[in-house]
């Protein structure tokens, strides 16, 4: 069963890579961005955390989103692997941007300068947090990288043919 946790910067591809393997695996895909709600704010926190709670119960799942601090003792203990999106700040910003002008998108014109920002410390701030909380919660649990289009198109291509294999077995 898939439980996949997949995390990165804002802009890096993470709902769009998590859409794609539920498509291909059949699995509920949990959008982070989703459950939180943008008037929600600290004390709304075990709200989400209940939430995260129940979306996470079944046995499969691709779940997209950081909220490290908030939830990963929740989602990392029972995933079998991370995918860790390692796009470069440009990619991420040119994403956020040409988002925000999508019809139906839920990212807003007026959060942009906050995402741009968010990218523009990612590395320096975020990252080391969300890397420290991984092994903590998740030490022994496998992480694939991706940096770039041509690894994502194989990942998916080779962990959907495993998981095939594994369904016709």
């Amino acid at each position: 069963m898939a439980r996949i946790v997949i995390l990165g910067c804002a802009g890096s591809g993470k709902t769009t890579l998590a859409r794609r393997l539920g498509e291909l695996t059949g699995a509920p895909v949990i959008c982070l961005d989703d459950i939180w709600q943008p008037h929600w704010e600290k004390q709304d926190v075990p709200t989400f955390r209940t939430l995260i709670q129940k979306a996470h119960a079944g046995d499969a799942r691709i779940s997209d989103g950081n909220f490290a601090v908030a939830s990963f003792d929740i989602r990392l203990p029972r995933a079998t692997l991370v995918v860790r999106l390692e796009r470069s700040k440009l990619y991420c910003a040119w994403r956020a941007i040409t988002r925000v002008f999508k019809r139906g998108e839920a990212h807003g014109i007026g959060e942009l300068v906050e995402v741009l920002a968010f990218i523009r410390q990612f590395d320096r701030v975020n990252r080391p947090r969300i890397e420290a909380l991984r092994i903590s919660h998740g030490r022994d649990l496998p992480v694939r990288r991706l940096t770039g289009s041509r690894e994502l198109a194989d990942f998916l291509s080779s962990y959907c043919d495993d998981a095939r294999g594994q369904i016709s077995n």
